[in-house]
């Protein structure tokens, strides 16, 4: 057997298949897009028919780029968090759309649970706000809208994505698949005990999830199963939900360690080591990792919209042509020119958890060009995580320093804005995949290529660092704008 490490990245708007050695170099990549399908304003679904035929094929691709089956150790996922599938046990075949973690369907269900004053129970229970965001939610309003779930009775499967595409990596002509899911996970569904680390009966009840067709809770390294759809049996070793996988891929090991991912949204995560944290300040309290049944935890910050906002310049106002142009538009001009981006496109999230908010760009004059509100969109990304920062101070878990990571953070401009806005060191690896990282780490130590997630931090190589170089009056000017937009969106 070889010592390669095949890891799948299934993120929000691609999927991706990747080679790692076991020294993190990456030896090969495949990517593919996905579609998002938006039914109705605040409704976000996915195929997961789509999600499994090209994770499979990008796959394939690396399998045979590392020269056979035979050459690969194990497999490690890492996956979109709270996107819920719905699926046949019999068939494999999904029964229904895909429901992403963007979606707002369910915020009447919140409301009305709200009003009915469960929300400090479920937040005391899970870590969790009552929010559209998380998992459980979905399942309520599925379970009550698409008979044929009802239907289906016990051949009915429910899960996030890394349980569906074990379940297809490992099911074949003669048997179903392997229905795990791995604690990173099933923290973030409102059905699981943070404290326990098992499903709570009274949150079943709660959300109305049938038990039946929920999946087993793992550790996140170890030898869960194995696929033999590649042309030899290659072990899976590793899982983890996309933002918990980037923290390790980050190596932010000890309690203390933050790390923040701007992808598709922007995620913070501070180490907050063994013992359960409870935010004060609506933030999240989560799995970081489990690994022999012990759970590591982390306070958690997330904004919805952040890479996703670019693409929207480009796709549906037709501001820009590629992602690369704007950070020369926000070099372009000398500041916002006055101009403020709230981008609330699907709700804010922490710490405000407003879900019916909606996004808008004020301080428009005549003055105002692209190029102002490009910047000003960019400049949101450091507005929404000194917000974070404020209520991670709040809870006693400020951030000494930062490390990011995601697609946007390639961008200089973001870094050294993110440093200026926060006033603190931001530290961003060469390679800023940290996710896909991550999930090679847990696989490396499910397979026993490392002792443990110390050892396997070596992989992380070597890192840039920003300082802040913001003069206070302009930092200040900055802020004072930003809480005078997101309170014109409140309102």
């Amino acid at each position: 057997m070889g010592e390669k490490l095949l890891v799948i990245d299934e993120g929000t708007t691609s999927t991706r298949a990747m080679l790692f050695a076991p020294d993190g170099t990456l030896l090969a990549s495949r990517s593919a897009e996905l579609a998002q399908h938006y039914p109705a304003p605040g409704l976000v679904e996915h195929d997961a028919a789509e999600i499994w035929e090209k994770t499979l094929g990008c796959a394939v691709a690396m399998v045979e780029a590392a020269g056979g089956a035979d050459r690969i150790a194990a497999i490690g996922i890492t996956n979109q968090r709270e996107t819920i599938v719905f699926w046949d046990k019999a068939t494999g075949e999904p029964l229904a759309p895909a429901i992403v973690w963007q979606d707002r369907r369910s915020a009447a269900i919140c409301r009305e649970l709200k009003e009915a004053g469960e929300e400090p129970g479920v937040q005391a229970r899970t870590g969790l706000l009552l929010d559209p965001y998380f998992s459980g939610t979905k399942i309520a309003w599925a379970m009550a809208n698409w008979p044929q779930l009802r239907e289906a009775g016990d051949r009915l499967a429910i899960g996030t994505v890394e349980s569906w595409l074990v379940w297809k990596l490992t099911a074949n002509e003669k048997r179903g698949g392997l229905h795990i899911t791995d604690a990173t996970n099933a923290s973030r569904t409102l059905l699981m005990g943070l404290g326990s680390g098992g499903w709570s009966d009274g949150l079943i009840d709660l959300f109305g999830a049938p038990r039946a067709a929920l999946a087993e809770i793992v550790d996140c390294a170890g030898r869960f199963g194995e696929t033999t759809l590649f042309g030899g049996p290659i072990p899976i070793c590793g899982m983890a939900g996309d933002q918990q996988a980037a923290t390790i891929g980050q190596a932010c090991l000890s309690p203390g360690d933050t790390k923040a991912t701007f992808g598709t949204g922007a995620f913070v995560l501070t180490n907050a080591g063994e013992r359960q944290p409870a935010s004060k300040h609506r933030l999240l309290s989560t799995v970081l990792w489990q690994l022999g049944g012990r759970r590591t935890y982390a306070i958690e910050g997330s904004v919805f919209v952040a890479g996703s906002v670019v693409k929207w310049l480009r796709d549906s106002l037709g501001l820009i042509e590629s992602a690369g142009e704007t950070e020369v538009l926000a070099r372009s001009v000398p500041d916002n020119g006055g101009v403020y981006f709230v981008p609330a496109l699907t709700g804010l999230g922490a710490p405000w958890w407003e879900p019916e908010a909606r996004g808008a760009i004020s301080g428009l004059s005549l003055a105002s060009t692209r190029a102002h509100v490009v910047r000003a969109a960019l400049e949101a990304m450091a507005h929404q995580s000194h917000d974070l920062k404020a209520a991670f101070a709040a809870d006693g878990a400020d951030w000494s320093s930062l490390r990011i990571d995601g697609g946007m953070v390639a961008n200089d401009w973001i870094a050294q804005d993110l440093a200026d806005v926060l006033d603190l060191t931001v530290e961003r690896p060469d390679f800023t995949e940290t996710t896909a990282l991550g999930a090679a780490m847990l696989a490396g130590v499910g397979y026993g290529l490392f002792a443990g997630l110390d050892e396997a931090a070596a992989m992380r190589g070597k890192v840039e660092r920003f300082a802040p170089g913001m003069k206070v009056e302009a930092r200040d000017a900055r802020l004072a704008g930003w809480k005078a937009a997101v309170e014109g969106v409140m309102a």
